[in-house]
C-alpha cells in the first residue's frame, strides 16, 4: 500500500471527512514520526510497532565494482520493531 491508497481508505471509511483533510491528518502523523525519529526519540504505536534510531559506527567497506577499500562514515538509521498483535495476525493466530 502506498501513501495515496492510505489516504483513499481512510477518506473511504470516513465519508465525514473531507480528503484534504485526511491527507492533512497523514501527513502530520508522519512527520511527528519523522521529527521524533530525528530528535533521537522511539515511537511506539500499541499493536503495531516501534520505530527507534540505531547508530552505526564508522567502517571500512569494499567497493564491490572496483574491489577497493572504502571508508563509511558513521551514521543513523531507522528501525522497526513489531509489536506483538501484528505479528500474531501475520502468524494467524
Amino acid at each position: 500500500m502506498i501513501r495515496s491508497e492510505l489516504i483513499q481508505k481512510i477518506a473511504d471509511e470516513n465519508p465525514h471527512l473531507y480528503q484534504r483533510d485526511v491527507e492533512r491528518i497523514v501527513s502530520t502523523i508522519f512527520n511527528e514520526i519523522t521529527d521524533a525519529l530525528a530528535q533521537g526519540n522511539r515511537v511506539e504505536l500499541r499493536g503495531f510497532g516501534a520505530f527507534s534510531v540505531k547508530k552505526r559506527d564508522a567502517r571500512t567497506a569494499r567497493n564491490p565494482r572496483t574491489g577497493e577499500s572504502v571508508h563509511v562514515e558513521e551514521k543513523c538509521v531507522p528501525f522497526f520493531k513489531t509489536g506483538k498483535l501484528l505479528r500474531d495476525r501475520l502468524n494467524g493466530k
